[in-house]
C-alpha cells in the first residue's frame, strides 16, 4: 500500500539507473523501505478502518474494535501481520 506523504521527500535514482546528471526526484507517494512508509501505511489503514466503524483502542493503538448489534469484531495489527476475529462471518468478510 502506498501511503500519502505529509512532508516533502526527495531521493536519488536507485543504483543501476543511468542518468546523465545527478538529479533527485520528489516523491508523491510513500515507497516501501522509506522511514515514513510504515507510519503512512498505518495512518491509511487506521483511516480506512474508522470509515467502516472500527474504533482504535486507547490502550493499544494497534487494536481496533467494532461492536454493534450483538456483533463483535476485533482487528489487531502487529508489524505487517493482521489478526481479524469476530462473531459474524459477514462482518469479517466486509473487512477483507
Amino acid at each position: 500500500m502506498q501511503g500519502d506523504l505529509n512532508e516533502e521527500v526527495y531521493m536519488l535514482p536507485p543504483p543501476g539507473i543511468k542518468v546523465k546528471t545527478r538529479q533527485v526526484s520528489k516523491l508523491v507517494k510513500s515507497l516501501y523501505g522509506l522511514k515514513q512508509a510504515s507510519r503512512q501505511w498505518f495512518a491509511k489503514l487506521t483511516s480506512s478502518l474508522n470509515k467502516i466503524g472500527f474504533t482504535q483502542s486507547i490502550y493499544d493503538h494497534s487494536l481496533f474494535i467494532r461492536n454493534s448489534e450483538n456483533r463483535f469484531t476485533i482487528l489487531l495489527v502487529y508489524v505487517d501481520d493482521i489478526i481479524l476475529a469476530g462473531k459474524s462471518i459477514s462482518d469479517i468478510e466486509q473487512v477483507t
